[in-house]
Parts: C-alpha cells; sequence; structure tokens
C-alpha cells in the first residue's frame, strides 16, 4: 500500500528526475564539517518562516495594539512566549550561521572563478537578513524598537539630495507612527521573505551549477583557463556523492541548530517587549538587538563632524569592496595561508567589531538622533545677536531640538516650526514649555541649567518674521519688574 501511494506520487511528480541530481551530484572529499554552515542557515530561515506564520496569527501591526499583542503572546496565549523565543533567537543565529558561512567561503576563497556569482548572490542574502533582523526589532514596537528606528531614520535623512524624502518615504509620513509600523511589517512579512526565497533558490542553483569548492592546497593557483576543466576532471574521479555522506553531515548539524533554537528559547525566553515607545523620554538607554551593537557604538564614539561623512561613505564602500572582490581577485591563491594581507584585513575587521560590540554592551549610552542637528542654524537667525542669544542658539542645537521643530522648514515636524515662536507665545509661556513640557514635548527641567534656559528663552524670543509687522506676543497681565527685565529662574 506504501509503495503504490509513493509510486501514485512519483508518476505525477517526478520527484526523483528533479531532485536526483541534487542528492547524486558528486562533491569533493575535502568538503566536510566546515561546509555545514549554509545548510545550517537554510534550515534556521525555513524554522522562522513557520515560527513567524504563527505569530502573525496573534500579533496586531497597529500603533495602539502591537504591544499588547507581544504581551498577550508573553503571558496569555498558550506556549506564545516559547514561540516567540525561538523566532527571536532563530534570527539571532541565522545571522550567526550566516556569518560563519561567509568567512569560510572568504578563507577558501570560494568566492574566486567560477563562482563570482554565487558570492554576489551571497551577498545580497546576507543584506536581506539583516534587514530581517532590523524590521523585526521594529515590530516589538517598544522602546528599544522606536528609538532604533529614529536612530535608522537619523541616519537615512543625512543621505544626500532625498534624505528627508527617503524619510518621508519609508515612515509613510513626517514622524514614528502608525503608517511606519504598517510598512516595517510589510516589509518583515511579504517583501523581504519574498526577496530571501527567490535569492535562495538563485544561490543554491548556483552551488549545483558551479560545483561545491574544494578544500584549497596551499600553492594552487586558480586559472581561469584551467580551473574550470581540472574541477570537471578530478572531483567525479576523487569526490563522492551528496548522499549519504555530506548530506548526512548536514543533518547532523541542522539538528544541532534546532537543539540550539529550542534550548536558547526555553532558557532565555523572547526578547521584550521593554516598556512602551515614548518619544518624550529624552534619558533613555535603548540596545538594539547584537548584530547592530557595533553600529550603536559607533554612532556613540564618532566625533560629530564625522558622522556623516562615515554614514554616508562606509556602507557604499563597504557594499562595492565586497560585490566587487570576486573580479578584483577572481585568481590566484585561494588558500587563506597563502592570503596574509586578506587575513591581516580580516582579523582587523573581526577585532573591531568585536571591541566595539563590547563597549556597546558596557557602556550607558543614550541615542543621538541628529538627523537635522548637523544642518547649521540658518545665517539670518544668528546676525546680530547678543552673546545670550548665541549661546541659547547653540544650545538649541547641540540638544537636538531641531530633530522635532524646523527652521526656515528644515528640520523635523513633531514639532511646531520655530520660525515665528516669538508671536506666539511670551517669554514666561516659552519658559514654562521649556521646563515643564506639554503635549508630545519632553520636560527639559531637569535637563538644562538655568543659565541654558535662559540663553534658549533669549534666542527663541528673537524669533518672529518682522519686528515690524510681527508684534511679539504680549506678555501676560502679571506685573514685572521694570528694572529687571530678565528676572532670574526659581526651579
Amino acid at each position: 500500500m506504501k509503495n503504490s501511494v509513493l509510486n501514485w506520487f512519483e508518476e505525477r511528480m517526478k520527484l526523483q528526475e528533479a531532485l536526483g541530481p541534487v542528492m547524486t551530484h558528486t562533491v569533493p572529499r575535502s568538503a566536510r564539517w566546515w561546509y555545514v554552515f549554509g545548510s545550517m542557515t537554510l534550515t534556521v530561515f525555513m524554522l522562522q518562516i513557520v515560527t513567524g506564520i504563527c505569530l502573525a496569527l496573534v500579533y496586531v501591526p497597529s500603533a495602539s495594539q502591537a504591544y499588547e499583542s507581544l504581551e498577550y503572546l508573553n503571558y496569555r496565549q498558550e506556549m506564545g512566549w516559547f514561540l516567540r523565543g525561538m523566532h527571536v533567537w532563530g534570527s539571532h543565529l541565522m545571522i550567526t550561521f550566516m556569518s560563519i558561512h561567509m568567512l569560510q567561503v572568504f578563507l577558501y576563497g570560494a568566492f574566486k572563478f567560477p563562482r563570482e556569482l554565487t558570492w554576489i548572490v551571497g551577498i545580497l542574502l546576507f543584506v536581506c537578513t539583516l534587514g530581517m533582523g532590523f524590521t523585526g526589532q521594529v515590530l516589538r514596537w517598544d522602546q528599544d524598537a522606536y528609538w532604533g528606528l529614529s536612530v535608522g531614520m537619523a541616519m537615512a535623512g543625512r543621505v544626500p539630495f532625498i534624505g528627508p524624502e527617503l524619510v518621508y518615504f519609508v515612515l509613510g509620513g513626517p514622524i514614528i507612527a502608525g503608517e511606519a509600523l504598517s510598512r516595517f511589517f510589510a516589509l518583515h512579512v511579504f517583501v523581504i521573505p519574498g526577496a530571501l526565497i527567490m535569492l535562495i533558490g538563485a544561490h543554491l542553483l548556483l552551488v549545483i551549477k558551479c560545483g561545491i569548492n574544494e578544500e584549497p592546497t596551499p600553492g594552487y593557483l586558480v586559472n581561469k583557463k584551467t580551473y574550470r576543466e581540472t574541477y570537471e576532471r578530478e572531483v567525479p574521479k576523487r569526490g563522492m556523492p551528496f548522499f549519504p555522506n555530506a548530506a548526512g553531515r548536514d543533518l547532523i548539524a541542522c539538528g544541532i541548530v534546532l537543539f540550539l533554537v529550542f534550548f536558547c528559547a526555553a532558557v532565555f525566553g523572547p526578547a521584550g517587549p521593554n516598556g512602551k515607545p515614548d518619544p518624550t523620554l529624552i534619558d533613555t538607554a535603548p540596545r538594539p538587538d547584537f548584530w547592530f551593537q557595533s553600529i550603536f557604538a559607533v554612532l556613540a564614539l564618532l566625533p560629530p563632524y564625522m558622522e556623516t561623512f562615515l554614514i554616508m561613505a562606509f556602507p557604499v564602500l563597504a557594499a562595492a569592496v565586497l560585490l566587487l572582490l570576486p573580479f578584483l581577485s577572481g585568481e590566484g591563491e585561494k588558500s587563506w595561508k597563502r592570503r596574509p594581507f586578506s587575513m591581516i584585513l580580516l582579523m582587523f575587521i573581526l577585532i573591531t567589531i568585536t571591541v566595539l560590540t563590547y563597549l556597546a554592551y558596557k557602556s550607558p549610552w543614550s541615542p543621538v538622533m541628529n538627523a537635522w542637528s548637523g544642518i547649521p542654524t540658518p545665517v539670518n537667525y544668528v546676525q546680530d545677536r547678543s552673546p545670550l542669544e548665541l549661546q541659547g542658539a547653540m544650545i538649541l542645537q547641540n540638544k537636538q531640538c531641531r530633530n522635532c521643530h524646523s527652521l526656515e522648514g528644515a528640520g523635523g515636524k513633531r514639532g511646531p516650526e520655530l520660525d515665528d515662536v516669538a508671536t506666539r507665545l511670551t517669554r514666561d509661556e516659552l519658559i514654562r514649555q521649556v521646563l515643564q513640557g506639554g503635549g508630545n514635548m519632553p520636560a527639559y527641567g531637569m535637563h538644562l541649567s538655568p543659565q541654558q534656559v535662559t540663553a534658549v528663552t533669549a534666542f527663541l524670543m528673537t524669533m518672529h518674521p518682522d519686528w515690524e509687522n510681527e508684534p511679539i506676543a504680549q506678555e501676560s497681565n502679571t506685573p514685572r519688574a521694570t528694572t529687571d527685565p530678565d528676572p532670574p529662574i526659581d526651579f
């Protein structure tokens, strides 16, 4: 009966015809345990699809309910916490194993001829996987998600020419709100997984067509004219079929992966959510997931004058080097033992990432979302100003006020424009707003000294379109000493 059912499916689906070449293709006999990390990554990805579908049945991609739906999964849904833990730790392990796989490919020279396109597709897979990690963190919609997205959008806002438009497109508006969550949900659930599935299919096809890279022998040089002929002659003679030997190692490695995911989910549980997102908290210490910790440290340690250049130039330069690597070094020595410059560069990169990640975990930094703080204050607002007013302009810039308030149209949109604030608020009202906050503005009373508040207020009182046509807002009827135009602030 069993054979009859299998034969019925085989006659219609031709599974042996489709899978036969995959299972029986010859691989180098030297392809041993270092080669299992690609299969481990694929296993975790399939697990991510299953757990992600289950989570999507409960998760609500709404700014008002996303946080509560995760709380429901953690504390009320049967085994919901374990399911979330599997998904979170699956993402950690997927990025970890993919990184190890890329290191193995680089060390063994598997990016060289004829596997250039396999390497390029692998780089695109890695970028998409990081994108899945970032969008997944945003979907937690907690403090870490909100401020992490704020930092990300601060970086995007510095892109030349299209920065503000890019931020508006990604967020679906000028501020982080429900539209942003909907877009990141679509990216995380539909767009990026679809791209990953297509890229994985292309990657596997290229691996089969180009063959698995042999373990390099020191002194053996890749020559485009002779390599393919030599490979196709020697591998069938000295190699082994993928099944059962190589496939057996892959199955053992995949079993270890599943055990690690289950173990970490059961012991460490899910990540977050860590407090509802609150844009009025100016003293907060959010932490991105571990794969972005080194970037977090760089943004905190860089001097301001280097931030924009590094944020814009480094990703482009790194992507260009990785994508062009097979064409820059497509022939020659494969073995890492005979590539000292590559090994020194690789060790430098790994040590740098490790140190930055350690510093990010140990240092109590708060995010600096200076997407607009890097834009100079318009010249006409600082001309002919007193020293006190100029000090206020510097404080306004350094305290990142322009992330929420704009000057001459350049700045954030969460708060009102400051160009005419002196025509709308009196001096006392400005002081009260700065100290106590209000609406969606945080209170700065505990974060600015009385002298700083006085300076900021003095500068803001110069904000009016025209002295003659736009009179300053009238003071309240509270009596005020004429001999003391700037009374001290009493806290």
